[in-house]
């Protein structure tokens, strides 16, 4: 058992955890079964480690494949010890939510970073050059997974002029609460504590602030936390692995490494509510299927041409969409080579009977 599990300020129950009255209706048949009911708070090879009412227990997962392995926030149905043997996972309860990119491998299946989570804090430093780009893919990554996203600007106190930051943020996030914070002087700290709710991952980039502020959230230091590069901003990764811990105040904390790539899959809803004002205007447009670049009519492009919107994200937009299209035809075309696999396999079957029935005769 991980060192972490160890330092637990009380017993934590499973309500800790997130653990209500839907969770409980789900689980049901699961406990009608024998079965004792766990949160995933640590995922490792083969094993993970999980919350129970009886504490962190040590879970065997060898029988999951990739399509079902559990991941950090899942809730699970376990068989508890016996016989010798420890506890076993027997079933994922299925998901409310799910932070989901593509794979780093670049192959057609999704990565899942967090279950169960409930605000996506998408974190973003001051103490760097803005890149409104990836505040955009990692909003679409937040709003797709059904989560309520909010973006937490950190470090205000390295920022010359952090309203204005704010305000140009803001432009990249319709509809999405952006908060100036700083764990140096405490600015906006309270705001974020105000907004929080259930289930919390930090979202962002190595360097970002994410583990300082999740320090502060919990009250004490139980993140590591890095120097970053001056030239760029960059951090190194100091948080190896996705890890569950619960709030003093109520909620639970879920801590990610830094994200080098965000890439998406599958995120249409959830370009369509980070560009919400570009989808509002499209439906203005002349033609249904407007391209918004040089048909007559386009209510996108006279937006921009009024200074409404910016053609940096018209191209933002255009740039992720044609991304998801590319990821969703790569997965399309896995699933075709996968009924085709299978269709071989039956073929090759039968024709192995009938050559064992003539052999018979």
């Amino acid at each position: 058992m991980s060192e972490s599990s160890f330092h637990q300020a009380r017993p934590y129950s499973l309500a800790d955890y997130g653990w209500d009255e839907a969770w409980q209706h789900a689980f049901a048949p699961h406990a009608a079964a024998g079965l004792i009911p766990a949160r995933l708070v640590r995922a490792e090879r083969g094993s993970c480690e999980a919350a129970t009412d009886s504490g962190i227990i040590r879970v065997e997962t060898a029988g999951a494949t990739a399509n079902n392995e559990p991941c950090t926030g899942d809730w699970l149905a376990v068989r508890p010890a016996a016989d010798g043997h420890p506890p076993l996972l027997h079933a994922v309860l299925e998901r409310r939510t799910a932070l989901v990119r593509s794979s780093a491998s670049r192959t057609s299946h999704g990565q899942i970073l967090a279950a169960n989570v409930d605000t996506v804090v998408v974190t973003v430093s001051l103490a760097a050059p803005l890149k409104h780009a990836r505040v955009e893919r990692m909003l679409a990554l937040a709003w797709e997974s059904g989560a309520r996203p909010v973006v937490v600007l950190t470090k205000a106190d390295a920022c010359a002029d952090a309203p204005q930051a704010a305000a140009e943020v803001a432009e990249t996030a319709p509809g999405v609460k952006v908060l100036v914070t700083s764990v140096v002087t405490g600015e906006g700290l309270d705001a974020l504590a105000a907004v929080l709710d259930g289930t919390i991952v930090l979202l962002g980039p190595s360097g970002a602030g994410k583990s300082s502020l999740g320090n502060h959230l919990l009250g004490e230091e139980r993140l590591a936390t890095g120097s970053v590069r001056e030239q760029d901003g960059k951090g190194r990764h100091t948080t190896a692995w996705r890890e569950l811990l619960p709030l003093p105040g109520g909620g639970v904390l879920l801590d990610t490494p830094g994200l080098r790539a965000v890439g998406l899959q599958d995120a249409q809803d959830g370009l369509e509510q980070t560009f919400a004002e570009i989808e509002q205007l499209a439906g203005n447009c002349r033609f249904g299927d407007c391209a918004h670049a040089t048909e007559p009519g386009c209510a996108v492009v006279a937006a921009i041409e009024s200074g409404e919107i910016t053609q940096r994200r018209l191209d933002s937009y255009k740039r992720l969409l044609r991304e998801n299209a590319y990821a969703a035809a790569r997965a399309e075309g896995r699933l075709r080579a996968e009924q085709k696999a299978v269709r071989k396999g039956i073929t090759r079957h039968q024709r192995a009977t009938y050559q064992f029935r003539e052999r018979q005769q």
